[in-house]
């Protein structure tokens, strides 16, 4: 099994201290680097063992601290609300550990979801599908056909995602939007909507069909500049 680690969530938890019995720390960032690696190091091991006691892991490809975003350019909303956001002292540097210490794959221009994406679809294309799991807490990869490792501790399991599960969760976000990167073309309209609205769609052409009604009916004239907007906003690059 290879395993398609995409770090940025683990460096940045990383740089927390523990929380022991429940209590907050009366300081909540690690200040000295050797502690933020050795919370990252042994839950990047902790990880892998999990899975490697349900899988023979072969090989192990880390992502992490990619810089630049093409999506900002689409939309200056995009991600603007983490703008004020107060980031740990030591991201930077725990980005830069990673990438020194496990060797790991970063980009310019784009996410490391992105980066993640396009590996998959190469590496899935070679070996199949079965044989290659991407490990995030991120939602987004549910787009894909794909076995995902969500190692949150309330979920901590593996997706198996079919080909139409992952046509119907990106119809979905197009709709119910992601909240954490500010993107949201329907406002009042989550989940629960998009379930009912495409109960009769299978395919890609019906879901696109349906979907861009609902961006007609709201945008009007500007229904194709915003259907697109929002596409490549919430479509994750494989090529």
């Amino acid at each position: 099994m290879i395993l398609l680690v995409d770090a940025d969530s683990l460096v940045f938890a990383s740089c927390y201290r523990t929380r022991h019995n429940g209590q907050k720390p009366d300081d909540m960032y690690y200040r000295d680097i050797k502690d933020a690696a050795n919370k990252f190091n042994e839950q990047f091991m902790k990880i892998v063992n999990d899975i490697d006691q349900l899988y023979d892991v072969k090989n192990i490809i880390t992502f992490n601290g990619s810089k630049g975003n093409f999506r900002k350019k689409i939309s200056p909303a995009y991600k603007a609300n983490r703008k004020n956001q107060e980031l740990p002292p030591l991201l930077h540097e725990m980005h830069d550990y990673v990438k020194n210490t496990y060797h790991s794959i970063y980009g310019y221009g784009i996410e490391t979801d992105d980066l993640v994406a396009k590996h998959w679809k190469e590496i899935q294309d070679q070996v199949g599908r079965d044989n290659v799991i991407i490990v995030s807490i991120d939602k987004d990869y549910k787009q894909f056909p794909a076995l995902i490792y969500n190692y949150h501790p309330k979920t901590k399991k593996i997706l198996d995602i079919s080909e139409q599960e992952a046509l119907y969760n990106f119809y979905e976000q197009m709709i119910a939007g992601d909240q954490a990167d500010g993107v949201n073309y329907f406002k009042g309209k989550g989940v629960a909507f998009a379930k009912r609205y495409y109960q009769d769609c299978k395919t890609k052409y019906q879901y696109t069909k349906r979907l861009y009604e609902l961006f007609k009916n709201k945008y009007k004239s500007k229904a194709r500049e915003k259907y697109i907007e929002c596409y490549n906003l919430l479509k994750l690059r494989t090529e």
